[in-house]
Parts: structure tokens; sequence; C-alpha cells
């Protein structure tokens, strides 16, 4: 052997001709339990009954639309998938179950090859789909839930945001909160979050009522009032004991609030007692008014006797008028308000007095003339109602003399030196004194007087009421001391007092006398 170490030799062979195509399988005839099979499998929105028939791409292009849907679907939302998109997977899977039955009427299928039993797989497999929507319809049920419990916890913070304000700035969030807490109640009523609204209508009240817990009553009015109001808006919801639970407090609320306001001279309180009065007639708190009110009649008839009467005066005159408007029928205390309100009017009155004598000695003679007038044209039998007059006299006297208004005039009259008050000018006068004796009288026109003139009042010599003029004239009797004239014209016509001050001495006669230089004058 040569040329080869292994021994091997090249040998050619004719290649053998190659076989003869088969002929293609007659056609499947229709199989119409397959055609159904393969249609009900592509109900299940996963093309199997592509893969019965071994068509993967449009297994894939199934897959691919339920995947799409379940992009759109998920997470579980409270509205549910949109029309439009389940629409669209309808057709697409009514689509996919026609095509399918189309095509498997005369196509094998090497996977099953009984359609029976492909159909039985198709029905079982529909089971996907149908607790697919179960399982969705509670995930949108829990997301819907959820929302609603979202709503609350909103709420919620609107009621807390609201009680960290006053209640003015604080109530429309309160009337928000309301409105979610009532659309739970109403529309849901069967969801965890309307279970829950009770529960938060107890917070809802201790926020909105938090001022009567720090004993800011005047405060707690207001919110208070709101709350018995809560029921009309809250039909929906039992808010059981909540509903009487703002009376008390309320009925409290405005007793103590009045109560201060009464006591500090505020003009609130005659609302807010008839307010209760009115509201809560048979409560703990109405039954309190009257007793109230008539220590506030007592403190300020005290007060007559202190330093300041005529502030005395004043509250009673308005205790008097406010006790009187309060509604006493309701609470069957009429009669007991009637009578303080006519206690303290009538104190009022016979404190006019008392107060006219502090204005005096104040020096607000204007304002002691005024009350003294008063106090006499309302009680001119009045045992002061002499005094009070001499006192009027003085008052407006010290208006022009100062000097006058030292020492308070008494009911004192008469005295040992003789005054003739001599009327030499054409207009009626009224002569007014005071002194160690106050008093007043008038004189009427001298018709042969007139006026003298400025320069003629200058020369030493002139001496008005020295004529032989029949002048209007009055003699009075006063003790010696110094006694302030005022002349004041009884008509329009001369505005400015004329004044006088004489001093009186025994053992002489004196004379005063009136006259016109275009103003009043007078002399003695």
């Amino acid at each position: 052997m040569s040329g080869d170490p292994y021994g091997m030799q090249n040998h050619s062979y004719p290649m053998p001709p190659m076989p003869a195509a088969p002929p293609p399988a007659p056609p499947s005839p229709p199989d119409g339990a397959r055609a159904v099979a393969v249609a009900v499998l592509n109900l299940s929105g996963l093309g199997l009954g592509y893969a019965l028939l071994r068509r993967w791409v449009l297994m894939l292009l199934c897959w691919t639309a339920t995947a799409v849907l379940l992009l759109v679907a998920l997470p579980a939302e409270p509205d549910g998938v949109p029309v439009a998109a389940l629409l669209l997977y309808a057709v697409f899977l009514t689509g996919a179950a026609a095509h399918g039955a189309s095509v498997g009427l005369r196509s094998r299928t090497a996977v099953l090859q009984r359609a029976p039993l492909a159909l039985l797989l198709g029905l079982v497999l529909l089971a996907v789909p149908a607790g697919g929507v179960v399982l969705y319809d509670d995930a949108r049920d829990e997301a819907t839930e959820q929302m609603l419990l979202d709503r609350l916890d909103e709420a919620d913070e609107l009621v807390t945001a609201s009680g960290k304000k006053d209640f003015s700035g604080g109530k429309a969030g309160y009337r928000e909160a309301l409105k979610a807490y009532e659309a739970l109640r109403s529309d849901h009523p069967d969801s965890r979050a309307a279970e829950r609204v009770p529960t938060r209508m107890k917070t809802f009240y201790t926020t909105v009522a938090a001022p009567y817990e720090d004993a800011d009553y005047c405060t707690a009015v207001a919110p208070l009032t709101y709350l018995r109001t809560v029921p009309e808006e809250m039909p929906s919801t039992d808010l059981g004991t909540l509903e009487k639970w703002p009376d008390d407090r309320l009925a409290t609320s405005l007793y103590e609030c009045a109560s201060r306001g009464l006591a500090s001279d505020q003009s609130t309180w005659a609302a807010q007692f008839g307010e209760l009065l009115t509201t809560f007639p048979d409560s703990d708190q109405a039954a309190k008014v009257q007793p109230a009110v008539a220590a506030a009649v007592t403190r300020e008839v005290k007060g007559l006797s202190g330093a300041e009467p005529c502030t005395a005066v004043e509250r009673l005159n308005d205790l008097g008028s406010r006790i009187a408007d309060l509604p006493g029928d309701e609470a069957g205390i009429e009669a007991a308000l009637t009578a303080d309100a006519g206690r303290a009017t009538s104190s009022a009155d016979t404190g006019t007095y008392t107060c006219g004598v502090d204005q005096y000695r104040d020096g607000d003679f204007e304002a002691a003339q005024t009350t003294m007038n008063e106090y006499v044209s309302a009680h001119g039998t009045a045992k002061n109602a002499a005094r009070a007059k001499k006192i009027a006299i003085g008052a407006e006297i010290a208006q022009t003399l100062p000097a006058a208004g030292k020492t308070l005039p008494t009911t004192r009259s008469g005295g040992s030196i003789s005054v003739t008050v001599k009327n030499d000018s054409p207009d009626e006068v009224t002569v007014l004194y005071t002194g160690p004796v106050t008093g007043s009288l008038t004189l009427k026109g001298c018709g042969s007087c007139k006026a003298y003139s400025v320069s003629s009042t200058l020369n030493p010599s002139f001496e008005p009421c020295s004529g032989s003029k029949n002048y209007p004239q009055r003699t009075i009797s006063l003790p010696p001391g110094t006694t302030y004239f005022v002349h004041k014209s009884t008509s329009d016509s001369i505005s400015t007092p004329a004044t006088d001050t004489a001093k009186l001495e025994p053992g002489y006669i004196y004379t005063e006398c009136a006259y016109t230089t275009g103003t009043l004058g007078s002399g003695i």
C-alpha cells in the first residue's frame, strides 16, 4: 500500500434519485364542533383558539389587546373602565371569535384532535374573564370606598382648620364639611365612610363649641346658635343626643354673657336675656334672669349715694327701659320684671336731684341747671323741689359769675337788708340773685325808658334809675354778705345778661338797677 498511511482509498458512487413529493393531504372536512371550540377559546381573551390552530401571530395579537385593556383598567378606579375601551375590546373579541371559527371550520389541529374536548376546555376557560370581572368589581368597590374615605378625611381637615380660626372666619369651612358629611350619608349610606360620619359629628360639635369649653361665653353664643341649625343641614344623619347637645350650653352662654354685660354696663345684655327668655323659657338659666336684673337695680340705687350719682341715674334709666322690654311673659316673670323696671325708673327720678347737686359741686353749672329744671318739672311737689329750683337759679348765675357757684344754694329766704330792684330798660327783665339767699323776680319793661348811649354810661355822674320816672320795681330783703345778681331780658332782643356783685352791709338801703345800652347793664 502506498500513498495512504491509513489505507484509505477513494471510490465514486452514483447519487440515488430524489423521492417524489407526496401529494397534498386532502382538505379536512368541515368540523362545526372544532369551529365552535376555537371561537369559545378565543373569547377568553387569551387567543387560545389561535393556539389550537397554531396561529401564533394571531394569538400574540389577542394577548396584546388583552394587555392594553388591563393597562387601561388597572389599577381599578371608582369610575371603572372607560366605555369606549370596553366597546373596542368587545368588538375585538367578537371578531377574534368569528375569525377563529371560520379558520377552525376546516383546519386540523395537532394540539387537541378531539373538538369536543377543546370546546369543553374553552367553556372552562371562560371562567377566567368572568372571574376577572368579579375581581375587578371588587377592586372597583374598594377604590370607591377609598375615595369616600378620602372625602371624609378632607372634611375632617376642614373642621380642624376652621377650628383654628374665630367662628366668623371658620364658618364657611364648617359648612363645606357638613355638605361633605351629608353627601356621604345620603349618597353612599352603606359605605365605610358613611358609617364613620356620626363619630365625626361629635368632633364637629366639640370643635365648633370650643369657646364654651374655655368659658368664653360671649364668643360661644354665635357658634352654639349655629349648631342648633345643623340638624336642618344633616337630614340623612342620625345625630342622636347631638341634636339637643347645644341647647343647655347656649342657654348658659346667653345667661353668663348677659350677666357680665349687665355688670359692666354693656348694651347687649338685654338682647341676650331676651333671647334666653324666648328660646329657653323653662330653663334653669331663664329662671335666673329676674333675680339678676333686680340685683343690678339694687346695685345702681346704692350708687346714687356714691361718688358718681349721675352715672347711677343714667344707668337706672337705661335699666328701666331695657327691663321693660324683656319678654317676661315667655318665662312667667312678666310681673316681677315690670316691678323691677318701675323701681329703676322711680329711683332714677329721685336720684336726679342728687345728680344735680353733684354737678353743681363739680362746677358743671350748665348741666346742673338743666338737671334741676328737669327735676322740678317732673317732681314739683317733691320735698327737694324747692331747693332744686334755687340750685338751678344759682347754677345759671354761676355760668356768668363763677364765684357765685362756690356755695350750694339753700332754701333760706329773707334778711335784714332792703334791696329795691328797678328796671330802667324798655325790655322786660328777669333778675336772678344768689348768695346767702337765692331767688329770682321779673320786672316789666319801663314804657318811658330807652337805651342809654355807651358814652353816657362812661360819665362819672351817670346814675340810672335816678329820674322821676315810674320805674317798675320790687323790694326784697337779703341778709348781709355778698350777693350776685344777673339781669337777663325775657325776650331775644338782648342775649348778653348783665351782672353785678354786691357786698351788702347792715344799716344801708340798696337799689339794684337794670338799664339798656344795646346790652343790659346793671348797678347798685
